[in-house]
């Protein structure tokens, strides 16, 4: 069997300065044998990942304890959030003398508001493309421009960013929810489009022309991360190669769930896989397979599922 990877996988840099941030933390904590370290809900859509740092001492908190779902109203197609004025709900029990990392997706300035009260030392890992959108949703809303969103309704990114605009914001998952939303007349010629920097970039492209129509000016902002793109088109370099394709990553992950669905659309027989225990059978009996990994997927996991392959088809 010859295992063929793929030119681009495996940790972005967002999730590897996350990563980098978490062991840097736990680092401190060793040290200083004082004060506990959290990340902000999972730090990382892969399990050993994650296992390895909270067997390392990595507690996880959840934002619910302080704002429902960031006061966010999911209408239909549509999300509506209420930027500065979210209502903060309960709080967080007192953080004093411990760290709390924000994960690379970001989170809302009520949860960054309730941390701060309870006595957290507050870690931004935020992903330095996703600030630049919280960003843009907080300049352009407060400009009296409609933010449409280009994402997953309830990918924790979205919530970030949506949770940055002062005034109406709208998200939208492919063209059909866009051109329900313009039909909707919800939307003004003071309109900008922004997407989720995991989100697809195809679907992207049909959601912008459909918006275009509509609104011939409005202000579009491609903020999807390049490393999706170059894995997107890897894989697709990838699949002229090979008879099958493994995807290595976090079940959960958004970015790994779109590359196994290009990958079935490629290839004959593809399967997403967490670690090297859940290789199927069928692969074993192949001349050539591929591998790629998501963004969150270290290259310990790659290089235990590309020695498994091997092993398991020369015995």
């Amino acid at each position: 069997m010859e295992v063929i990877r793929a030119s681009v996988m495996g940790f972005c840099m967002g999730v590897k300065r996350a990563v980098e941030k978490a062991e840097l933390a736990l680092a401190e904590r060793d040290a200083n044998t004082d004060g506990k370290v959290y990340s902000l809900g999972p730090l990382i859509h892969n399990p050993s990942v994650l296992s390895d740092l909270q067997e390392r001492g990595l507690g996880i908190l959840s934002a619910d304890c302080v704002a429902q779902g960031a006061n966010l109203a999911v209408q239909g197609a549509n999300l509506v959030a209420q930027g500065s004025n979210l209502a903060v709900q309960g709080g967080f029990p007192s953080l004093e003398g411990d760290s709390v990392l924000i994960r690379a997706h970001g989170t809302t300035p009520a949860v960054m508001e309730g941390l701060s009260r309870a006595g957290a030392r507050i870690v931004d890992a935020t992903c330095p493309r996703v600030h630049l959108s919280q960003k843009r949703a907080m300049e352009w809303s407060g400009k009296g421009y409609v933010i449409v969103i280009a994402g997953d309704r309830n990918h924790g990114e979205v919530t970030s960013i949506s949770s940055f605009a002062g005034g109406r914001v709208f998200v939208v998952q492919d063209a059909d929810e866009a051109r329900e939303l313009v039909q909707s007349g919800q939307l003004s010629c003071d309109t900008v489009l922004i997407a989720q920097t995991t989100f697809s970039p195809s679907e992207f492209a049909r959601i912008s022309s459909v918006l275009k129509l509509a609104i011939p000016d409005i202000v579009v902002f491609d903020s999807i991360c390049s490393a999706t793109m170059e894995r997107q088109q890897a894989l697709k370099e990838l699949a002229q190669k090979v008879e099958g394709i493994i995807v290595i990553g976090g079940k959960s992950s958004a970015n790994t769930r779109r590359l196994y669905e290009s990958a079935r659309k490629l290839v004959p027989l593809a399967d997403l896989i967490e670690d090297e225990s859940m290789i199927k059978k069928e692969f074993f009996a192949l001349g050539k397979v591929g591998i790629t990994a998501g963004a969150s997927s270290p290259e310990s996991v790659i290089r235990a599922v590309e020695s498994a392959l091997l092993a398991g088809a020369s015995s």
